[in-house]
């Protein structure tokens, strides 16, 4: 990431934002780099570059790999972002406060995004008045993804039905489980296989999977208590 000693400075600071939401703690406070601890003890590094450095010795548990893992892809998406907002051009529009600026543009659909002390905050909106002004904003905070994916649906670039939510894809998953780990169907190797890619897709995709299953676990277990009462 080629940028200049103010832009790393900014960068840092917002990654930092973004790692204490998520509940990494910081160690000690660098100018060109920052120190990422996990219950007390170092895990890994985050660069001005934005890489994650790290010694084997303190990812040397599951829990603890997954950790760096995590690290690494908010500090990826926190460099996407902040190379965009250096980039991109101020938004003018009437009665719009200053300093959002347009990280994309299309169909009459723009996303836009504004620096905050608590971190760069993501919206979508319709122009209008012959691109004098905009309407119909739909705030993300700091949801960067969310409203990426809402900037590609309402602006055309995805068909909205091409998208699976989260509940929808929690049951898929189920169905998925049911289908390669019970008795009811009989699959060929290949089968399987692709079931099992689907259900791998799912969880890179929800995050919060096993909350969701768990939950759905206990609705389907009160329900069946309450047929058999």
């Amino acid at each position: 990431m080629s940028i200049s000693a103010e832009e790393k400075v900014c960068y840092l600071r917002e990654a930092a934002i973004v790692l204490a939401k998520e509940g990494f703690q910081l160690d000690e406070v660098h100018t060109d780099r920052l120190c990422i601890q996990l219950d007390g003890s170092p895990l890994c590094e985050v660069t001005e570059s934005g890489g994650v450095a790290y010694r084997n010795e303190d990812i040397d548990e599951p829990e603890r790999i997954a950790a760096k893992d995590k690290v690494y892809e908010i500090v990826r998406t926190t460099a996407e972002y902040m190379r965009q907002m250096e980039m991109a051009p101020f938004l003018k529009a009437d009665g719009l406060e200053d300093g959002y600026k347009v990280l994309a543009d299309f169909n009459g659909t723009v996303l836009a995004g504004v620096q905050s002390k608590h971190g760069v905050h993501f919206v979508t909106w319709d122009w209008a008045y012959g691109h004098t002004g905009v309407c119909h904003g739909h705030y993300f905070m700091e949801n960067y993804a969310g409203a990426k994916q809402d900037f590609a649906i309402r602006s055309g670039l995805i068909q909205k039905e091409r998208l699976f939510t989260p509940e929808q894809m929690t049951e898929i998953y189920r169905c998925c489980a049911d289908s390669v780990d019970g008795d009811f169907f009989e699959l060929t190797g290949e089968q399987e296989k692709m079931i099992r890619s689907v259900q791998q897709q799912i969880e890179e995709c929800v995050p919060d999977l096993d909350e969701r299953i768990r939950q759905q676990e206990e609705a389907l277990e009160q329900v069946a208590q309450q047929q058999t009462m």
